[in-house]
């Protein structure tokens, strides 16, 4: 039977909407409950939807009885602080599940490809329903910075680069792509992140914000890139030898002359 998913996704698995052009006031964000939750990087999260409308990031599968990654709940405490950041993950009419914004510290380019990954959006969804992706909608102005995705976790490759200015709005499936954030800036980025389900309402925003599935990806020196892609890998080992002295095991040696 299949998914429930997105034409404007079929292709590259992504979408680089227009800006918004709106302003957004920083104490919507600022002002948040976070709590601290491992994301790409040095990260706390305030959660303005959850399983149950607590302030809270687990995964809905986490809970009892576990759901997959939709009809979030609204945490009064939040929404009253953000208004204006909960009309934005309500604009596409699309179902919603997580939805909260990210704090992120800078980092370098080696750790965000440390730290790429996938998230696990449609455990537990059932054939026949909306396929659940990610919308990214950047607060902060953090013209240097760039979300990172990789088709292949180990292959620079497959990996492309989107830069985040403020009001910056990309939509990933991010159970696709391996993903993280380089933010080069001084201050935390902070942006919105969405949980939704694909279907018509979801299309129809897409295609009235002009959705573009093959935006220009920012360049790096291919030196720089192979230089980080080494010490991705020697993190990696680093981290494996670690577990093993511990007796656990962990993902098998990656061959850094592959």
């Amino acid at each position: 039977m299949g998914f429930i998913t997105s034409e404007a996704l079929a292709d590259t698995g992504y979408v680089v909407l227009d800006d918004h052009s709106a302003p957004g006031d920083p104490a919507e964000w600022l002002d948040l409950e976070y709590v601290r939750w491992r994301s790409s990087g040095v990260t706390r999260f305030a959660p303005l939807a959850s399983y149950a409308g607590d302030v809270d990031c687990n995964g809905f599968w986490n809970h009892t009885p576990p759901r997959t990654d939709k009809d979030g709940v609204w945490i009064d405490s939040q929404v009253a602080i953000a208004p204006t950041l909960q009309r934005r993950a309500l604009e596409p009419g699309a179902g919603i599940g997580r939805c909260r914004v990210i704090e992120l510290q800078p980092n370098e380019y080696a750790d965000a490809i440390y730290n790429l990954h996938q998230d696990d959006n449609n455990r537990l969804n059932e054939e026949g329903t909306g396929w659940v992706v990610r919308g990214f909608f950047n607060l902060s102005d953090d013209t240097e910075s760039m979300l990172i995705l990789r088709a292949d976790r180990f292959d620079p490759a497959t990996e492309v680069r989107l830069p985040l200015r403020a009001g910056s709005r990309i939509i990933v499936d991010t159970q696709r792509f391996w993903h993280a954030v380089w933010h080069r800036g001084t201050a935390p980025r902070y942006a919105l992140i969405t949980s939704w389900t694909s279907g018509p309402e979801l299309d129809a925003y897409i295609a009235a914000n002009h959705g573009d599935p093959h935006p220009p990806t920012v360049d790096l020196d291919p030196q720089f890139v192979d230089e980080a892609q080494v010490e991705l890998h020697r993190r990696i080992e680093e981290r494996r030898r670690a577990f093993e002295a511990q007796g656990i095991v962990m993902e098998p040696p990656v061959d850094m002359n592959a």
